[in-house]
């Protein structure tokens, strides 16, 4: 099903990169890591408050494929198996990041160190899990792609070469009915200028691993890029359903993500933000979902509203500055609480939807995208006042004074029919028509999830090239911080009627809460 890919919203570990961590925030050495270059900036830039002093390095993260998006027909039998071993190649990149990160000098000394120290060994190890994936896919009499044991190789990218970072869209159109255009591919001059290839820059962040100057822009300098909604048909669903679930004050976080990595602690490799549900982590289950509890106020919505937190990189630190998932794989700066997270489930412009199935599973966007590309990337910042104007998925914004950060979702509206999930998380559900607002293949419009979340941010400032106050979103360390990796995830948990309820409601064009 090749539906899922390019589409879009409403707008509505390691000791080592502890280290790094540390020395940002002590003020005192150097961090060895590079992303972006430009002619304009200096090599020699001292530490100022929260910036970094960067050595130049050709090297700026591992680029390893995403095995787990290949995997589309896994047996039930098989699925906790593969998703440890899926676990396991995450946190193989992530110690090789971590490696990258504290080798500079030996890389400097010696041009073979990277293949022969990190990504050759590596490889190896990939390809042994990968092996081991097969037997277990093979062992309940599935059938394995022997062309995936292709993907054990990973490569090095320098700084013009990542895929999502450094492919400025400001200028792409972005489609209201939940398609962006393909002006994600292009550099927009609101942005800040993008490096040239032999020249190093700063990466930036407490951590050494972003954002950098490059991840912002000036969001009053962007031109205008929302389109207009699809029209609808005489059959729309008009209706909406509010849900109101807090803003996570009570800071409910953790690691995990047991839609990908069930069972496995610390899966995520990075902090995410709690609503509704109150009784999730990576051993959960359908059953104790429904012993979980929940902020929403709608006692009988269980569902589990999930996402990265957003951090302010100003020289603080936060609790988990010495944990994993936290400090230790380059997630470092104050968390952020939203001051506002409006959760919303809309209609189809085309047709009447069915009930959300009990514990759907739904992960919008990709954590990826700075190796993986922008596929299924589905990150919208923007700022308040101008959210009906400009919707950035490459760069963070900076807002006028006075303004809020506004980071938006708009979940996959079309669902099978019949799977709760999916062995890639990703072909049970897909996005409608973004002309039509139709659902192909066969799929059925579901009520379709979408969220806004704003957020109290001093505008960061950019000064010799470099970004200080930065904010950026979690992510898995190699991944760079950068904006399009944002994501979110959702899993439908229900008691009393609610999912018709919700159904109904928007179908008869109410509006309810």
């Amino acid at each position: 099903m090749g539906r899922n890919t390019r589409k879009r919203r409403t707008p509505l570990a390691t000791k080592a990169i502890a280290a790094s961590a540390a020395l940002a925030l002590g003020g005192g050495g150097l961090i060895w890591a590079n992303f972006y270059a430009s002619a304009h900036e200096s090599n020699n830039q001292s530490w100022g408050g929260n910036q970094t002093k960067a050595a130049t390095a050709q090297v700026a993260t591992i680029s390893c494929p995403d095995v787990g998006q290949k995997l589309t027909n896994v047996p039930n039998q098989a699925r906790q198996g593969v998703a440890t071993e899926l676990a396991n190649l995450d946190k193989q990149i992530t110690e090789a990041y971590s490696r990258l990160a504290s080798t500079r000098q030996a890389q400097t000394n010696d041009p073979s160190f990277v293949q022969n120290a990190i990504v050759g060994p590596l490889k190896e190890k990939r390809a042994a899990t990968i092996d081991r994936i097969r037997i277990d896919i093979q062992r309940v009499g599935g059938s394995f792609d022997n062309s995936l044991k292709q993907l054990a190789a990973c490569t090095t990218q320098t700084a013009n070469q990542t895929n999502a970072g450094g492919q400025q869209q400001n200028g792409g159109q972005q489609q209201n009915g939940g398609q962006q255009q393909n002006g994600g591919q292009q550099q927009q001059n609101g942005g800040q200028q993008q490096g040239n290839a032999g020249q190093q820059q700063n990466i930036g962040g407490q951590a050494g691993n972003g954002p950098v100057a490059a991840d912002f822009v000036d969001i009053t300098k962007v031109a205008a890029n929302v389109l207009a909604k699809p029209q609808r048909s005489g059959n729309a669903s008009t209706g909406t359903f509010t849900t109101r679930c807090g803003v996570n004050a009570n800071k409910n976080h953790n690691t995990d993500n047991v839609i990908v990595a069930p069972g496995v602690t610390n899966g995520a490799h990075h902090l995410h933000d709690y609503v509704g549900n109150q009784k999730v982590n990576a051993f959960s289950s359908n059953q104790t979902f429904l012993q979980g509890g929940t902020s929403c106020q709608n006692k009988s919505d269980l569902s589990s509203y999930y996402w990265p937190v957003v951090r302010i990189q100003d020289g603080s630190q936060d609790f988990d500055q010495n944990a994993d998932g936290g400090g230790k794989e380059g997630n470092v700066g104050k968390i952020l609480t939203p001051v506002s997270a409006q959760i919303k489930y809309v209609g189809s412009p085309a047709s009447k939807v069915v009930a959300m199935p009990q514990f759907l599973r739904i992960i919008t966007g990709d954590a990826k995208t700075t190796t993986n590309g922008l596929a299924n990337a589905n990150a919208h910042w923007s700022c308040t006042g101008f959210e009906n104007k400009v919707q950035l998925t490459t760069q963070y914004p900076i807002c006028p004074q006075g303004s809020k950060v506004v980071r938006t979702f708009a979940f996959q509206s079309c669902w099978d029919g019949q799977n709760i999930d999916s062995a890639n998380h990703r072909t049970h559900v897909a996005f409608a028509d973004p002309a039509s607002g139709v659902c192909g293949n066969g799929f059925k419009a579901i009520p379709q999830l979408t969220m806004r979340l704003t957020y109290n941010i001093t505008p960061p400032t950019i000064v010799n090239g470099q970004v200080k106050n930065a904010y950026a979103v979690d992510g898995f360390p190699e991944q760079l911080h950068k904006p399009a990796t944002d994501h979110d995830d959702f899993i439908s948990v229900t008691t009393g009627g609610l999912a018709n309820k919700i159904a109904n409601c928007i179908n008869t064009g109410q509006r309810c809460a």
